[in-house]
């Protein structure tokens, strides 16, 4: 097979993975075998890499003491060597359940099968034997159990809890196997999958239903997969299983680092399945960026080396849409309880920071700049919480309106009016006079009478408004708090020095745009703010995004010039918090708004920011970050104290970012430009 296309998952390092349950049918390995024949094809008709079934599927888990007869246990190999003969033509890897026997005793077991053999065979480690379990009246634990060999299929393959199953070809993974019970005790199998180098965890389970019992699994599953950094692929038994005592939902789920990616509804009458790409690549990145995990490696090797078993598997050909939530804004998830959580502990976060850091200084007075527009709002509604925690007044914040040449009367009047209701000291300096000075001094144009608005007559104005500000925490013993968020610092829009880069503490530092957007709704909206100031936010949240530095009729629109902060925000997060490349990064851009009616659009959005952006404006935009991102790191390595707010990161230089100012973006353009068609 060839590579594949641009549009495949496959193409940017995830693999595609399934769980499923057919219907069981007690007792009879020929007619299950048919089963999971027929949902392996469904699978590689998807593009399915692995598909994993539930434990002891071939024979039904409720069979109980018909597990250790002979008749039964034969049609168990040939039903093995059907699916063996059948997976031929079939691309993914099969991971069937079933009892073998070996050395006089029996096993219960996952079977690995793909391409027409049958690639290993791995033990259950531990056997339940309490309550409603009774495992160990008919199995050996596997436990311990390395280095043997079984002949099936007319093979002789591995078997023993020391095998991983390698997919070699254009998207490489491991595979680790684990079965039910493994995973509830301190020491799963899969812990030590993990640390030998498996990506993706498997498990074939039969665990029953009972009230709660689900959520426990679920917890379970997420936790493994969060500690491990690694996929874990669950499956449990359910139609057709016995309830003579016990009954059975059918439950399977996909997780990776502890985020569900897929499941199906629980407590189906028939077959059921789900698939989801995993992120391998960015499995592996985070285990190297997470030393800790390199370490418990190094600490904890296997006292038994793994045995790898390989397989070639070609990824299908052609476009492939990705089968996994990609969230369009990654700081702000569209769910809306998980929102609004968010926003309540970064909120409160920025409060914490702002009342420690003033406490800290022995002040007792903020001085703030409020253009009217929203990461000054947002500043100013932390300053007033602040203070209210410390038990200060709200008069002691003096905050400045600090109109310009090009201050419109709408954010002017909406400055005014938000001191006002944060009932605040309130004041105006309006900096035109010292500017036109200035400028005049500086032998400017502008300060001539020529109507030229170049980068000097912009850094003039943002520079006297920080400027001023200083000199007014000077005369009033005060704290200058930074209103400049994530978003600006990553892209460089923001005065060097004495302008709006600096301040005496930045609260808003660590919050992105669009995450400042809902900062801000949260607080519209959380009933500790009346009507009129309600309405105001949410005007305020409906104006354009402006320097408001150059005068004319056309707003000065700030994303025309950096782009919209939807995708550079999503480039942001892709590039700092997992180092993707800039092609996987347009990838994922892709598949998250190039259908603007998809969804997941967080509450509160304005429709006019409901939009699609197809891949040659995603590419041109990521461009213009690529290359803003590496030429302004020297405005992020003197950037004032602030938090971090959003596991997300930060790009404080005492923090999460470290890079020299002097680093060239090319290697990353020329892999944009390669990888990324238009």
């Amino acid at each position: 097979m060839g590579s594949p296309s641009f549009f495949s998952p496959y193409r940017h390092g995830f693999v595609r993975v399934a769980t499923a349950v057919p219907k069981v049918k007690l007792a009879d390995p020929a007619a299950n075998a048919q089963n999971v024949v027929a949902l392996a094809r469904e699978a590689h008709a998807e593009g399915v890499a692995v598909v994993v079934f539930p434990e002891l599927g071939l024979t039904g888990y409720t069979i109980d003491d018909l597990l250790q007869q002979e008749a039964l246990l034969d049609a168990v190999e040939a039903a093995i060597a059907t699916l063996t003969e059948a997976s031929a033509g079939l691309a993914p890897m099969i991971v069937v359940g079933g009892p073998l026997r070996d050395a006089g005793r029996l096993y219960n077991t996952a079977i690995v099968i793909q391409g027409g053999k049958v690639l290993g065979v791995v033990p259950k480690s531990f056997l339940p034997n309490y309550r409603e379990f009774y495992e160990r009246r008919w199995f050996t634990p596997g436990a311990g159990l390395t280095g043997k060999t079984l002949t099936l299929a007319g093979q002789t393959v591995p078997f023993g809890t020391d095998i991983l199953f390698r997919g070699e070809g254009v998207a490489p993974f491991t595979v680790g196997v684990e079965i039910c019970e493994d995973v509830w005790t301190p020491t799963p199998p899969s812990t030590a999958q993990a640390l030998a180098g498996a990506e993706i965890l498997l498990n074939l389970s039969a665990s029953n239903i009972t009230i709660g019992k689900s959520e426990t699994r679920r917890l379970l599953c997420a936790s493994q997969s969060s500690r491990m950094i690694a996929a874990y692929v669950y499956s449990a038994a359910g139609a057709g299983e016995s309830s003579t005592d016990l009954a059975w939902d059918g439950h399977v789920d996909i997780h990776e680092m502890g985020a569900l990616l897929a499941e199906t509804p629980r407590f189906s009458t028939g077959p059921a399945w789900t698939f989801a790409d995993v992120d391998v690549q960015r499995l592996r990145q985070e285990r190297m960026r997470v030393g800790s995990f390199g370490d418990a490696m190094a600490l904890s090797p296997a006292s038994t080396p793994f045995r790898i078993v390989p397989f070639a598997f070609d990824a299908p050909e052609g476009d492939l849409a990705l089968a996994r939530p990609i969230e369009r804004f990654p700081f702000t998830p569209s769910d809306p309880a998980r929102l609004r959580e968010n926003c309540y502990e970064a909120y409160n976060i920025q409060v914490q920071g702002l009342a420690r850091r003033l406490e800290a200084s022995g002040l007792k007075k903020l001085v703030i700049g409020i253009s009217g527009g929203l990461d000054s709002t947002q500043a100013l509604l932390v300053a007033a919480k602040a203070m209210d925690q410390l038990g200060l007044p709200r008069s002691n914040i003096l905050a400045y309106t600090l109109p310009g040449f090009a201050t419109s009367d709408r954010t002017k009047s909406n400055a005014w009016a938000l001191m006002k209701a944060m009932a605040v000291t309130a004041a105006e300096l309006d900096i035109r006079p010292a500017a036109t000075q200035m400028l005049k001094d500086l032998d400017h144009p502008f300060g001539r009478g020529e109507a030229v608005y170049d980068v000097t007559f912009e850094n003039v104005q943002a520079g006297l408004r920080t400027d001023y500000l200083f000199r007014l925490a000077n005369h009033n013993a005060a704290l200058v708090v930074g209103t400049g968020d994530l978003s600006e610092l990553a892209l460089g829009w923001c005065t060097y020095g004495v302008g709006d880069h600096m301040s005496h503490y930045n609260p808003n530092c660590g919050a992105p745009k669009t995450l400042i957007q809902h900062l801000i709704r949260f607080v519209a909206h959380s009933g500790d703010v009346g009507a009129e100031t309600t309405a105001l936010l949410d005007d305020i949240l409906a104006t354009e995004i402006s320097p408001e530095l150059v005068p004319g009729e056309a707003v000065q629109a700030t994303e025309s010039f950096v782009g919209p902060y939807a995708l550079q925000d999503f480039n942001l997060y892709y590039m700092t918090r997992y180092g993707m490349a800039p092609s996987k990064i347009a990838f994922l851009a892709w598949s998250a708004w190039h259908d603007a009616d998809q969804g997941g659009w967080p509450v509160g959005l304005p429709d006019n920011a409901r939009r699609a952006y197809d891949l040659p404006e995603i590419k041109r935009w990521l461009e213009l970050f690529l290359k803003r991102f590496f030429a302004n790191q020297f405005k992020r390595s003197a950037v004032p104290n602030g938090p971090k707010i959003s596991s997300g990161g930060a790009l404080s230089p005492r923090g999460d970012w470290r890079m020299p100012s002097d680093a060239t973006a090319d290697a990353w353009l020329a892999e944009l430009r390669t990888n990324a068609p238009i």
